[in-house]
Formats: structure tokens, sequence, C-alpha cells
């Protein structure tokens, strides 16, 4: 009987738990909203159209850029002094794992769960997936194959690469000439180092600490034709597209956006590796713990809005996360005449056979991908990131 009384107690508090979705507030609130993955670039329409929807709600709602890395630091500062001043945070796997890691974000499921009905049902299946390494601490709310691809000037290089030991012995033979960017801090430097151990055949791809012994190797020999690093990836574009520099690695929105926003040259190629996996990337939505209550009311029901078909179509944007919609039967037709002219013009045809042709699996979990980062940190680009 009493085993009976408790796990029906336990039920009770569970479904209480799954309802408890603070009250919506009765004045307007401000939003402070931090992008740390270049995020609002397919977010920020709808998040001013929903405080247009909503002046009851949001009176305003300002938008801060901020590197990855040091967001966690700062977060942890805010919460320590109990003044947190973020109430959303846009970030790519990088800052979600960290931050996960030092318990900064408010747990979102199951307890907000009524706020999201049929959430996984309504996500792409590789988007599904990429909800997982969220562990219930936010959301999924675009999605994009990724990479790793190799881009290119074809005028300077005729024969790309297709084997990673091809692109040692290019870059032994035109140092300097190949760039990536700071893993911790780059969509493209961190696909990069995830897919190697695919193809390279290391004896785990998902353990960097014990099952990348070919990958670490190769990364450190890579170095010694690598002028530096920089800390993101806008930086390695800005010097593909002057000309400083004539291969990078790179991922399908980091191809379409540059060319399409002219940064870099239209007639640049790129190149998949022979046998890769796509290790698919995705950008998330996280509450920082200590926001006030009224404030994350507001901040769950502006994440619903994010999620529904009319601001999942202006993900497609011009291509910066293509193809940017993580919910399901969100075509480019839905998406406004200017995102499907731009990526009608820039697109490449070969993404959806290369798409089918190799294997697809998600980014690292939080705590391999905080040990994956620390390492090429200390072991790859400590004498050269700037």
């Amino acid at each position: 009987m009493l085993r009976i009384v408790a796990a029906a107690v336990a039920s009770l508090v569970w479904v209480f738990a799954l309802a408890q979705a603070p009250a919506l507030p009765k004045n307007p609130v401000t939003l402070n909203v931090v992008d740390v993955a270049g995020n609002l670039a397919l977010t920020q329409e709808a998040m001013e159209n929903y405080r247009a929807k909503h002046p009851n709600l949001v009176s305003r709602i300002t938008f801060t850029k901020a590197p990855a890395p040091e967001l966690p630091g700062k977060l942890k500062a805010q919460q320590a002094a109990k003044r947190v001043d973020i109430d959303l945070v846009l970030t790519g796997t990088d800052a979600l794992a960290a931050g996960i890691e030092q318990g900064l974000w408010t747990p979102i499921l199951p307890t907000y769960a009524a706020k999201f009905p049929n959430l996984l049902q309504n996500y792409q299946e590789p988007a599904a997936k990429m909800q997982e390494l969220a562990q219930n601490h936010g959301l999924v709310v675009t999605f994009m194959p990724a990479g790793p691809l190799l881009e290119f000037n074809p005028d300077k290089v005729k024969q790309p690469p297709s084997t990673p030991q091809e692109l040692l012995t290019w870059c032994k033979a035109n140092p300097n000439r190949f760039i990536y960017a700071r893993p911790a801090n780059s969509g493209p430097g961190r696909t990069f180092i995830m897919g190697l151990p695919y193809i390279l055949g290391d004896k785990n791809p998902k353990d960097p600490v014990n099952g990348w012994e070919k990958t670490w190797a190769y990364l450190k020999e890579l170095n010694s034709c690598i002028e530096y690093y920089p800390t993101g990836t806008g930086a390695v574009m800005k010097e593909i597209g002057e000309g400083s520099r004539d291969m990078t690695v790179t991922m399908t929105g980091w191809d379409l956006n540059p060319r399409i926003l002219g940064i870099v040259p239209k007639n640049y190629r790129v190149a998949p590796f022979k046998g890769m996996t796509w290790v698919n990337d995705a950008h998330y939505m996280v509450v920082p713990k200590g926001i006030p209550q009224e404030k994350l009311a507001v901040v769950l029901d502006l994440m619903a809005w994010l999620l529904t078909p009319q601001s999942q179509a202006l993900t497609y944007d011009k291509g910066y996360f293509y193809p940017g919609p993580a919910v399901k039967n969100v075509t480019l037709s839905m998406a406004p005449k200017e995102s499907q002219d731009a990526i009608r013009e820039y697109g490449r045809p070969e993404y959806d056979h290369w798409l089918k042709q190799f294997p697809h699996t998600q980014s690292l979990e939080a705590k391999a991908q905080v040990e994956a980062f620390r390492i090429w940190d200390q072991q790859v680009g400590a004498q050269k990131t700037k």
C-alpha cells in the first residue's frame, strides 16, 4: 500500500512539474539576449516579430554578441553575485557544453515540456538527435548538416586534397596558405577536429582523451605549416576572401553565407573528404539560472515562438546555417524571397548528393567536447592562437 501511495505521489509531482511554467507578467519586461554562435542572423527578425506582436509582454529586447569561450566565466560571476542580467543565450555546442559542465543553465525539460508539445516529433530527425546533446538544458533552434569540408580558391588550388594526408602534403608544400580557427570558438574548426577521427580510423571517435591517437598526431603535424589560428571563423573567411590564404575547412553554411555577402568570391569551391562522416551541428536556446520568474515566463514563450514554422522559415536567411530550420516541413518556398533568391543563386547542387552519400553523426557530448577543446588548446594551438 505504501508503495502504491509513493508511486502515486511521485507521478503527481512529475505532472505538477510539467505544468509549472511561471505565470506571464502583468507588465512588459526587457529581455537581454546574448548570441555566442552568430545565431541572431537567423532568429533576430523572428524575435522582433514576437516583441511587435506581444507589447504587453516585452517592451524591449537587447541583443549582444560575445565570444563563446568568454561567456561561461561571465555568467558564473553574475550567478555568484546573484545579479544575472542575461535572459537568453543563443549558442553552438561549445558554450552549451561548457555551461552544462559548470551547471549554468536552467533545465527546460521535463519541467516546462507543456510549453513545447510534441517537441521531438516536430524536429527533423537529425535535429532531434542533436537535441540529445542538450541533456534537457536547452532546445535546438536551428540545424545544419555541417561538415567537415574543404573550401579553396580554384585559381590557386587546381587539385583539391581528398584525404587528410593529401591536405598535409599540400599544406607542407604551401606553408601558411592553409588556415582554420580555434575549435572552441569556431563551428568549422570544431567540425574539422570532430570529423577527423572518422576519416583517419581512430579507435573511438567519441572519446577525444583515449580514442583520438591518430587525430592528435595528425593535427600536431599539420600545425607545422599553419601560421596561426584566428579566434573565430569570421577572421578566417576575411583572409580567404582577401587572398592571403588559399584553403580552409568549412561547413555548408560557412560556405554559402560569406559568398552571398561578398566576403569570399562566388567562384570559390568546396570538396568533401573521401569516406567522410558528416558531423552535424545545431544552435541552441539556453536560459541562465537565476533570472526572475516573470522573465523566465516570457523567455519560454519566446522560445516556443521561435520553433513555429513561420519563425523557422526565416532561418534560411542568406545561407549562414544552411539550411537552417530544425523543425520538419519548413521548405525554402516558405522563406522570404530574398533568402530564396540568394540560396538558389549561391547554393551547390552537389550538397544533395554528398548529404546522401556519406553517413551522419552528432557532435561530441558536452564533457567530451570540453576535453577536446582543452587538448587542442594545450597541445596544438597553444603558441599560435590569436
